[in-house]
């Protein structure tokens, strides 16, 4: 692996060539906002639209509510890879534990395959994977035990790489300059099962990511990518962990008319809006 391949390796790092990154126009001096680019749209017919879609998420939040410990409102259902699988969470209790802040402890199943592959990707997309000792631990805590040494090693070597970090605008301990704030999340959309047995299961998992540093001056503002990653997945210990790791840009959707932040509301933003623990 060479740090020309950052984008192709940690969940969208550093952006694509097929990603286009929308600035507004205007001289407002700020990287992100200003003018919007073209004008918002707004119309009875879409406030319509989005009154359904808001009734229609409550109505689904509510059928898979369930009574009781909704960790028990639906047992376990088999593997079957590459079918339709539905978008909404089945009520299985996704984790057991933590290992530091990743959560740790999935089930023996192909939901709990899904759920572990997901919660990977976020802690391997994470800005946490930019410092040594938190990069450390998030090896150890995804992947199994056979593949830490080989992995540890090719991620410091690129986590580390002067030319690297130069290129995305971070300082040579991997943390931002000073009146930045460097943001690095992936947020999934879903996961599937590409194939399962009893002690090994790939998983894919489709999400965006947000990449870049918010702030005055920034060279590298935030930007948004669209990825689809591939996950080996080995039982070993009691638990799901990586084996190997493959990644392909898209699906990309269609972009929407909206305002990009400014640098005042990216830095907020990622300071007051915390992460979730995702499951199938």
């Amino acid at each position: 692996m060479s740090p020309g391949d950052e984008h192709d390796s940690f969940g969208g790092v550093g952006g694509s060539g097929q990603t286009r990154t929308r600035l507004p126009e205007g001289n407002s001096g700020d990287v992100y906002g200003g003018a919007p680019r073209r004008p918002v749209r707004s119309s009875r017919s879409l406030i319509t639209v989005v009154g359904v879609v808001v009734v229609l998420v409550a109505a689904i939040a509510f059928a898979n509510r369930g009574g009781g410990d909704p960790a028990d409102a639906a047992g376990p259902r088999a593997g079957t890879p590459g079918g339709t699988a539905p978008t909404a969470a089945t009520g299985i209790r996704p984790v057991s534990g933590k290992n530091g802040a990743i959560p740790t402890g999935y089930a023996h199943d192909d939901q709990g395959a899904q759920s572990a592959a997901t919660n990977y990707a976020v802690a391997l997309g994470s800005a946490e994977m930019f410092t040594a000792s938190e990069r450390s631990e998030i090896v150890h805590a995804v992947y199994a035990p056979s593949a830490i040494a080989a992995r540890q090693g090719d991620l410091d070597k690129v986590y580390t790489d002067k030319d690297f970090l130069s290129r995305i605008g971070l300082q040579e301990d991997g943390t931002a300059p000073q009146g930045l704030t460097f943001i690095s999340r992936v947020i999934p959309v879903g996961a599937k099962v590409e194939s399962y047995d009893e002690d090994k299961a790939t998983v894919a998992v489709w999400y965006s990511s947000l990449f870049g540093l918010a702030g005055e001056g920034s060279r590298n503002p935030v930007s948004e990518a669209w990825y689809t990653g591939s996950y080996e997945l080995q039982w070993v210990g009691g638990d799901w962990k990586v084996t190997g790791f493959s990644q392909q840009d898209g699906p990309v959707p269609v972009g929407r008319d909206q305002r990009a932040s400014t640098s005042q509301e990216m830095s907020d933003a990622v300071g007051q809006f915390g992460g979730f623990t995702y499951a199938r």
